[in-house]
């Protein structure tokens, strides 16, 4: 749920004037002082990282914190916030996909069914049949998103068997808005935009208000929760359970910007809804090493 809110949060701040780079700049920027102030006066024992565990997070902070944000906030400018929250969450096939072909890891029939069911909700929430309407450029930034967020579950899964959570997150945080700066920095933000307010819930609400939302609730601790979660699921499961999020960005924008829901789209957020909790299911069962792929 944590996650589900930036999106609307981040439109929300975008039509006051502030463009996607900036926004992700600033999200990511806050949320890493405030991991990174937090850390140092409470336990800064958990941000001792080896030598050997920085590639790690590098690629974790580039890929999974900075690029998916900032794709994702393309798109978000550029499409209704549910259908790009959805783009990015189509994640899951391709965590199933590494795990089953580069890991070699067989998963349970019940597990693709799930993923197949969570599919078709999405094809209905998105309503693909009217993809030819929507932006090529915001699409193809969802689809990048998803790539990230791929990248995010996989890479968070194997660090948080070696990392504190927080202290992982806060140098992923650290790292990407680093990146961000690079893309973004913080003194061309229109300040001046930042001091105005924007409609949200049928409010004026100040745009401050709206990137210090979007950086600690649906960042510092939407990450952290997430990868916490991570510790106790495998990635295939945390990121299928992951695409209840795009409903609650879905129900915020029609509650929040009055982006409305056809009947379709409430049918797939039920089905996708029940194909995550098949694949949850499943992961209760053993998961066996693969069959050696054939070589010929």
């Amino acid at each position: 749920m944590a996650f589900g809110s930036s999106g609307p949060l981040a439109k929300a701040a975008m039509n006051a004037g502030l463009s996607p780079e900036h926004v992700a700049s600033a999200r990511v920027g806050i949320a890493a002082a405030v991991l990174l102030i937090g850390v140092c006066l409470i336990k800064p024992s958990i941000l001792r990282v080896r030598r050997d565990q920085w590639r790690l997070l590098l690629a974790y902070g580039l890929a999974g914190v900075a690029l998916v944000q900032l794709l994702f906030f393309i798109a978000v400018s550029r499409l209704p916030v549910g259908i790009a929250m959805l783009l990015e969450y189509t994640s899951p096939v391709l965590v199933a996909f590494w795990v089953r072909f580069v890991r070699k890891v067989r998963l349970p029939m019940l597990s693709w069914a799930g993923i197949a069911l969570a599919f078709l909700g999405l094809a209905l929430v998105a309503q693909v049949w009217k993809s030819l309407e929507l932006d090529g450029v915001g699409m193809l930034a969802g689809i990048g998103a998803a790539l990230c967020s791929a990248a995010y579950y996989l890479l968070g899964e194997r660090g948080a068997s070696e990392h504190h959570p927080i202290g992982m997150v806060t140098w992923g945080m650290v790292v990407g808005a680093l990146a961000l700066f690079a893309v973004a920095p913080p003194w061309t933000m229109p300040y001046a935009a930042v001091r105005t307010t924007s409609a949200f819930g049928g409010a004026q609400v100040p745009v401050l208000a709206l990137l210090v939302t979007v950086a600690l609730i649906s960042t510092a601790l939407a990450y952290t929760l997430s990868i916490s979660s991570l510790r106790h699921l495998p990635s295939t499961v945390a990121s299928v359970l992951a695409l209840s999020e795009p409903i609650v960005a879905t129900l915020l924008a029609w509650l929040m910007l009055g982006e409305t829901l056809s009947p379709d789209q409430i049918v797939g957020m039920a089905v996708l809804l029940s194909g995550a909790a098949l694949v949850q299911l499943a992961s209760h069962g053993p998961v066996t090493p693969a069959d050696p792929l054939p070589t010929d």
